[in-house]
């Protein structure tokens, strides 16, 4: 017989159908047996009368494979009102080991679980409400895809092992490749610049690598980034426009499509700004406005720290109705080389997107001008005849126009737009200082 998805089978009352999926939960209660069977598209409850059917089931765990085949019957006490009556049972692969944790119970998120969620996700991730979150994820990627297409993008796939590393400094993981060092990228940062001499728009969606020794609930080893830059832009402002408009599309987009899922695992209301202009607040405002707000003393020329991140957010979601708000022009003395200066005011063409109280993408633009990287990149004391370097500024010699673009970190957008505590959480296997495994 056909196979039936268990959302099809509202539509067959009075049908005899088969459904395939695994075990997911057994009541047995005298002369009602009902077994609960799980597919890709859900859930749905049978009752399995015949003690020869019932037998078969005998010493079997949850995760055994099943094909029930019976008739679809309306029920309104039984789970979304339907039920399959008159079950023959066929055992595909059985399951006699009584697994370590009960996946039709909630799966525990809180910070002292966490361990035990990560060292079980090979079976929790066969929990229906654990999978709206990477069925959330899986979306928000799609849509990033569909914006980028929509607006003339071309999707780009870089190495990950580099002769250099892109953003220079100690925090990078070393290997030997066949005798040389080589390093894994922190980003695509050269390539993706590079490619706007050829394809002017230009991202991609892959993993970075950041050897930085922290443990904390919004750091990771592995992350998965959206990179975007583009080329013949005529300011920084262009460049942020693009990368805001392409989180609220997502987010909006989401926020409709998922709206179940994302009301079940208690999301936060979506609030987003009604023009479509996200607000702007230079760092040097943001320290003003959070020192006489909380009467604490920030270093004017440093980054922002987290909690002010997270005051200028709840500012933005209180007197501006938004979730997302720019922190720009970050002090010149953080610059990267291939940042684009702005002497005059001593900053940075540099703005950090913050969702909910946490920096979800960079976004910058760069220098373009040949001998301002030159210069550049020997006031940050790097080789500029290294080979990790020779192809990066070959781009540049032969022309780049001015361009800017973003990291984004994929991770951090799930986390924040489901509302879960930790990035880690956001991540089917996260890697951490501590962890390698599963």
């Amino acid at each position: 017989m056909i196979r039936t998805l268990v959302r099809e089978v509202p539509a067959k009352i009075g049908e005899v159908i088969t459904v395939c999926g695994w075990l997911h939960k057994k009541r047995l209660l005298g002369g009602l047996n009902f077994i609960t069977i799980r597919d890709r598209s859900g859930l749905v409850q049978t009752l399995v009368e015949d003690k020869e059917e019932l037998e078969k089931l005998r010493g079997l765990q949850i995760g055994t494979v099943l094909n029930l085949t019976g008739v679809v019957v309306s029920d309104e006490r039984a789970p979304g009102g339907i039920e399959l009556h008159d079950v023959k049972v066929v055992v595909d692969v059985p399951v006699t080991e009584e697994p370590p944790i009960e996946i039709d119970k909630p799966i525990s998120h809180k910070s002292e679980h966490l361990d035990t969620l990560f060292e079980n996700r090979i079976l929790n991730i066969r929990n229906i409400q654990e999978q709206k979150i990477f069925k959330i994820r899986g979306d928000i990627t799609r849509y990033i895809r569909e914006f980028l297409h929509k607006q003339e993008f071309v999707e780009i796939d870089t190495p990950k092992l580099l002769a250099e590393p892109t953003e220079g400094g100690a925090e990078v993981f070393k290997l030997d490749y066949f005798g040389k060092t080589a390093t894994l990228a922190q980003s695509p940062q050269f390539y993706k610049q590079i490619m706007v001499g050829g394809f002017e728009r230009v991202y991609e969606i892959n993993h970075s690598y950041r050897a930085e020794p922290s443990a904390t609930t919004r750091h990771l080893t592995e992350l998965t980034m959206l990179d975007i830059e583009m080329g013949f832009v005529k300011d920084h402002d262009e460049v942020m426009d693009m990368v805001s408009d392409t989180v609220q599309y997502v987010l909006n987009h989401i926020y409709i499509d998922r709206a179940d899922d994302l009301k079940s695992l208690n999301a936060p209301e979506l609030r987003l700004p009604e023009d479509g202009i996200v607000p702007r607040f230079t760092v040097a405002e943001i320290h003003d406005m959070y020192s006489k707000a909380t009467k604490t003393n920030v270093n004017r020329d440093d980054d922002l720290i987290p909690d002010e991140e997270r005051w200028i957010s709840d500012y933005a979601r209180k007197n501006l109705n938004t979730d997302l708000v720019y922190a720009s022009r970050f002090p010149i003395n953080l610059h990267k080389f291939y940042h684009k200066l702005d002497i005059d005011s001593g900053t940075v063409f540099w703005s950090d997107l913050l969702y909910r109280g946490l920096e979800i993408a960079t976004v910058t633009l760069r220098e373009n001008n040949y001998d301002k990287m030159i210069e550049q990149m020997k006031e940050h004391n790097l080789d500029i005849n290294h080979e990790g370097f020779k192809y990066y500024l070959q781009a540049f010699k032969f022309g780049l126009p001015q361009h800017g673009g973003c990291g984004l970190g994929i991770d951090r957008l799930v986390q924040k737009t489901i509302g879960l505590a930790n990035v880690k959480e956001a991540c089917l296997f996260p890697r951490d200082i501590n962890r390698l495994t599963p």
